[in-house]
């Protein structure tokens, strides 16, 4: 009988031990686990063989930006034909094989057309939110909508936005959190089973592409929403700010309005001890914050530095090992690859040499996968004294491979402007 229990127990510790180890392989939302463009996955390979590392499969998709998510072997994909809309497809993660779709009508078209935002994958559910704002909770089993809404039109929005709605749904415990940036709500929190708004902020400002983020502040979760200054493309504008939201109220805690970005994309990063980076393109630069709760329980908002010579376009930084790594190269900057110290110091920048425009990345293993943003897939190793490439490829179609990458099981997926592939960078 002790033996049997024995054998019970030890049983039981493998399923859960292969449990945790499935679920820790998962890429279920933008960015990665955490958001932060970090996975947990080892045995990565550190040489390619001369043509690369070898493509599993191949599968045409549309146009857009919009990158897949991964959960339990299977790919989800928000696509989108803009002359009739969006539509959700589920492909099998170890041969491409679409499983299952849904699409339902969403025409309409912007300047960079196509697909643009990333599904969440929550227990049996998928959240998406598409072009023009519809949002959808997708029951993963059945393949069908629990529930609907618009994000934009449901609150007051109009004419879409210049580069239409791009929002990544954010899960926080009960809640799924978007940004609508319509003119009677800046950002909303949805009950995630039957689509009831819980709470919004009143309007924050211009409309931007920002996903909330959550930050850690003074042991809490904050949502934090960074919205555009005003005035448009080409100009100093007007009006930007960073707030702090209590995910449970909506309430915002603080303020920060020494921000200026006309078109924000990239969401804050969390630095630690209370600290935000906060990015952007256009000549924004950078910004690091530290957020603390006083005395009276209000909080109070510190910069601790700004800078120009380091931000980014369409993807936040990497934070590892006490730097920040990321992709700046705008319309007005070509600063490609860059390393700056938590504490603002540039250590390096690549300039065109190599040059990377709007690609995407991820830190795995200790090393970095990343796409140029065109034909390109490089292998990095992080390093503050210098640009350290340990193998590159050509992949890619070399059109505006801008969608942000995804990895579990081994495997690589990388989405350009007609091709998803998957690329297998484990040994």
């Amino acid at each position: 009988m002790k033996n049997m229990k024995f054998t019970g127990l030890m049983m039981i510790s493998i399923v859960m031990f292969c449990t945790t180890f499935i679920f820790a392989e998962d890429w279920p939302q933008y960015l990665g686990p955490t958001r932060a463009c970090v996975s947990p996955q080892k045995g990565i390979l550190r040489t390619w063989p001369q043509n690369g590392p070898e493509v599993l499969w191949t599968v045409a998709v549309g146009r857009g930006f919009g990158g897949p998510v991964i959960k339990d072997g299977k790919v989800y994909l928000l696509d989108r034909d803009d002359k009739t809309g969006d539509n959700l497809r589920c492909l099998d993660h170890s041969n491409g094989k679409e499983l299952w779709n849904f699409a339902y009508n969403s025409p309409g078209s912007v300047m960079f057309p196509g697909s643009r935002s990333i599904p969440t994958v929550d227990g049996n559910y998928i959240y998406t939110c598409g072009h023009n704002g519809d949002l959808y909770c997708f029951d993963i089993n059945t393949h069908k909508p629990v529930w609907n809404k618009n994000v934009w039109q449901d609150f007051g929005g109009d004419e879409i936005p210049r580069w239409a709605i791009t929002q990544n749904p954010l899960i926080n415990g009960d809640l799924v959190i978007l940004a609508s940036q319509a003119p009677q709500a800046g950002v909303v929190a949805y009950e995630k089973l039957n689509g009831k708004v819980k709470w919004t902020t009143p309007s924050l400002g211009p409309v931007g592409y920002v996903s909330p983020s959550l930050v850690k502040v003074s042991g809490q979760d904050h949502v934090v929403m960074i919205t555009a200054s005003g005035g448009g493309r080409g100009s100093s504008g007007g009006g930007g700010k960073v707030v702090g939201i209590d995910p449970f109220s909506g309430e915002i805690l603080w303020e920060y309005t020494n921000w200026q970005c006309v078109i924000p994309v990239p969401h804050a990063v969390d630095a630690g001890d209370g600290r935000m980076l906060i990015t952007g393109g256009y000549r924004a630069g950078a910004a690091m914050l530290k957020v603390e709760k006083k005395a009276d329980g209000n909080y109070g908002v510190t910069e601790l530095y700004k800078t120009v010579e380091f931000g980014a376009h369409t993807l936040p930084p990497i934070l590892y090992n006490g730097y920040f790594y990321v992709h700046y190269s705008t319309n007005e900057t070509r600063d490609g690859f860059v390393c700056m110290s938590i504490d603002g110091q540039i250590k390096w920048k690549t300039g065109n040499s190599p040059a990377f425009d709007k690609g995407s990345m991820i830190l795995a293993d200790g090393l970095f996968l990343s796409t140029d943003g065109k034909e390109k897939l490089y292998l990095v190793e992080p390093d503050p004294s210098g640009f350290k490439p340990l193998a590159e490829a050509e992949l890619l179609e070399g059109n505006q491979n801008w969608a942000p990458l995804a990895l579990a099981d081994g495997k690589l997926l990388i989405r350009d402007q007609g091709q998803l592939k998957c690329v297998k960078v484990v040994q």
